[in-house]
């Protein structure tokens, strides 16, 4: 038996002290995978925190950049943030050879090329399972298990926080703000949610699937982003009688116009897999020219399953030759050219405020028509109600495959002719 791994954990919150639990719990089962023990020397976090009685020996330092310099065989990276010192001491460890683990999306989206290069320089892991999807192990599937296939397209649910608001939305007929006020309380949700309802942390987690599936730098600018705060019950309604849910995806795929990269609202067949994922659970979906399409469905954040993927992690840093980051060399990676969404095929569903009077419905067709948009369905809904005097009447369309810019172009027109009188609600159909 060599030396004990000696592991050092930057970050003492809810993944880092799950993370400390885990490695006690499992102490004498990593031991034997490893063939030697596994000791955390050092601990970094904003202020002093209780350690788990087994690493009550580990020294506390007060700047993770301390601890990137101290004597490490694994630097564990659990502080969050895109720069700083998050940033600081993860380019400090690499940079002295020391194998990186780290569960920080943001970082990798803004900086993952750069610290790929001086992982792969060095000739150490950057490993980072627990950045995308908690628990569940997609980055390992992408990179390692379907590295013989050529992958079409990557869809999934990747933020739990979205994924609860819209299931208890849909399911206990809630408004979008009462939802949210749930996760705030139950936690799932910060004060200021932003970057989850809005669709920023799905698209930091979809660059970095971009990424390992189809060999491009990692680049967070190259995604468009919508979130769910306009998603209403109205929407989640007329989904249900359409056969459809809607969820915040982040979908990469291949297309004639390069590798298109979204994050937004969309509707989901009932019987697919990603819509029978539910609550704070995640899903992701991957579409490959041999596998065909496989689903992996899990929790996507917490303190156990994140630090479940972290520890994972440490002990193929302690037993495999470090891989390339990414699936392949950095140097090989592709240039990631942002496909603007106008460019998007699919089908639509359109919820629009008419003006209720004869030929309004005829206008709305005959603008359709001129932008050589086919309508699956036409609907009026009931609800209507009175606008400066004015009747209007909630009409829902349904549209065969056409092109973002083509229905955006149409709805302009409508807005124009004034018998649409509020900003029309869209929202994309996948059909898959």
């Amino acid at each position: 038996m060599t030396g004990a791994l000696k592991v050092g954990v930057a970050g003492l919150g809810v993944v880092g002290s799950a993370l400390l639990r885990l490695l006690e719990r499992r102490r004498s089962a990593i031991a034997e995978r490893l063939g030697r023990p596994l000791e955390v020397v050092g601990v970094s976090a904003r202020r002093p925190r209780n350690l788990a009685p087994a690493f009550m020996t580990a020294k506390f330092y007060d700047d993770a950049r301390a601890l990137a310099a101290a004597d490490l065989d694994v630097f564990v990276e659990l502080i969050g943030g895109a720069d700083g010192a998050a940033y600081e001491s993860v380019k400090a460890a690499l940079g002295r050879g020391v194998a990186v683990v780290t569960a920080n999306k943001a970082m990798l989206a803004s900086h993952g090329v750069e610290l790929a290069r001086l992982a792969e320089s060095k000739r150490v892991w950057l490993a980072y399972e627990a950045a995308v999807a908690g628990g569940v192990p997609i980055i390992k599937t992408l990179r390692e298990s379907l590295s013989g296939n050529g992958i079409r397209r990557v869809s999934g649910i990747l933020n739990g926080t979205c994924n609860y608001i819209l299931s208890r939305m849909e399911t206990e007929r809630l408004p979008f703000e009462a939802c949210l006020a749930e996760a705030q309380r139950l936690g799932y949700a910060e004060a200021d949610p932003t970057f989850d309802v809005g669709g920023f942390d799905t698209a930091h987690k979809l660059a970095i699937l971009a990424a390992l599936a189809f060999g491009l730098k990692v680049d967070r600018d190259a995604v468009s982003v919508e979130g769910i705060e306009a998603i209403t019950l109205a929407d989640l309604e007329a989904a249900e009688e359409l056969g459809y849910r809607i969820k915040l995806l982040g979908v990469a795929e291949r297309t004639p116009h390069g590798v298109e990269q979204r994050v937004h609202p969309t509707m989901v067949p009932r019987g697919a897999p990603l819509a029978q994922t539910m609550g704070v659970l995640n899903a992701v979906t991957i579409d490959g020219d041999a596998v065909g399409a496989l689903t992996l469905v899990g929790a996507g954040a917490g303190g156990d399953p994140t630090a479940s993927s972290v520890a994972a992690d440490i002990l193929d840093v302690a037993q495999l030759p470090a891989q390339p980051v990414f699936g392949r060399k950095a140097s090989q990676l592709a240039e990631n050219e942002r496909v603007p969404m106008q460019r998007h095929e699919g089908g639509y569903y359109v919820r629009l405020g008419v003006v209720d009077r004869p030929g309004a419905m005829a206008a709305i067709a005959t603008r359709m028509g001129e932008r050589k948009i086919s309508l699956e369905a036409i609907m009026q809904k009931r609800g209507g109600r009175r606008v400066a005097g004015e009747p209007i009447a909630p009409v829902v369309i349904i549209t065969h495959a056409t092109t973002e810019a083509s229905i955006r172009e149409a709805l302009e027109m409508t807005l124009a002719d004034g018998v649409v009188r509020e900003r029309p609600q869209v929202v994309r159909i996948e059909r898959e």
